[in-house]
């Protein structure tokens, strides 16, 4: 009787572009990555989020092969970098936050200067840089001066820099770093065009709240623990309800008289109070109507990004500056 073969074993689908497990770094005595664990899957936006000192600016010295884990192991791309980090750094484009460009030759110079680095001359040097030109909307720019650029415009140059190689995997350290609101929403609008038209993966650290909602799939990281990792939808669908910010002169006392009269689990966040409720409004109106004399004014809002990040971590997320207390008339204002 001829042998069976044994049934092909099922794919495991597409071999992600970064790996990471129970990866450590530490500068002496000091934690600055606690064993944190995660995978980036191939051809998409990746983001990792935290405040000053959370180890997003180690992850991203790792990740771009600047400096080994003290502990742990990371893949890109399926290779290990401490053994393949030349073949490694052939398909990563990196785009770091401090400027990388020289301001005084024009854009196109800054290009062909970073082609001749990756052995690339001639017309598909040319050919490419007009391509990459094109798909972050610089190519009507390319013969002016870099210095003489707007921060949003040099942000995209300095994109095109890291792709003209065709890297397969993109990382940013800060993207929109001083940029305006309006410069942050058109480059991530190409960001999202690259991804779509290069195949390429997005990997980039942020502190801020609004871009970070921009991902896929988006980290957490705290004090050098990753406390989440899933896409920015379900990290919100961990609250339920809505929640509700009281601002007060006596956080401590009226948190707890709060939490007597009306069965709730208040956390203070700062100066202020926090709550998840079902119902915001209706808590909100009976706050303010039990204890109005000593309010000054109560927030109603759908869980957002920095709420997730304060119910997993127990402290308000600090990378963005902190609106100032209310003062004045007592009121009531609904966040979008």
């Amino acid at each position: 009787m001829p042998a069976t073969r044994p049934a092909p074993a099922p794919s495991a689908g597409p071999e992600p572009a970064v790996a990471a497990e129970h990866l450590e770094h530490r500068y002496g005595e000091r934690v600055a990555l606690a064993g944190i664990s995660f995978t980036v899957a191939p051809e998409t936006i990746c983001g990792f989020l935290g405040p000053n000192g959370g180890g997003k600016s180690t992850l991203f010295r790792i990740l771009s092969t600047m400096i080994e884990p003290t502990g742990g192991e990371v893949r890109l791309l399926g290779r290990d970098p401490r053994r393949s980090y030349r073949e490694i750094r052939r398909e990563l484009g990196v785009v770091f936050q401090a400027p990388s460009l020289d301001p005084m030759l024009s854009c196109r110079e800054n290009l062909v200067h970073q082609g001749h680095l990756y052995g690339l001359s001639g017309r598909g040097l040319t050919a490419r840089i007009d391509a990459v030109s094109a798909l972050l909307g610089v190519a009507d720019r390319l013969g002016d001066r870099t210095a003489d650029l707007s921060g949003g415009l040099r942000r995209r140059v300095e994109i095109a820099k890291a792709l003209l190689h065709h890297p397969r995997l993109i990382l940013m350290d800060e993207p929109t770093t001083g940029l305006d609101p309006a410069a942050r929403l058109d480059l991530w609008s190409h960001l999202e065009e690259l991804r779509r038209e290069e195949s390429v993966t997005i990997a980039f650290t942020t502190h801020l709240m609004a871009e970070a909602e921009r991902c896929d799939r988006l980290a957490l990281l705290d004090r050098g623990h990753l406390v989440a990792h899933d896409s920015p939808s379900a990290l919100k669908n961990l609250i339920q309800g809505e929640v509700v910010t009281v601002d007060t002169a006596t956080p401590e006392s009226t948190a707890t008289q709060v939490a007597e009269a009306f069965g709730v689990t208040t956390t203070l966040v700062g100066n202020r109070i926090r709550i998840e409720t079902p119902s915001g409004a209706h808590l909100a109106g009976e706050i303010l109507d039990r204890f109005g004399e000593d309010v000054h004014g109560v927030t109603v809002g759908r869980p957002g990004l920095e709420d997730v990040f304060i119910q997993l971590t127990g402290h308000r997320f600090e990378g963005e500056p902190e609106p100032a207390p209310e003062t004045g008339r007592k009121k009531r204002r609904r966040r979008s």
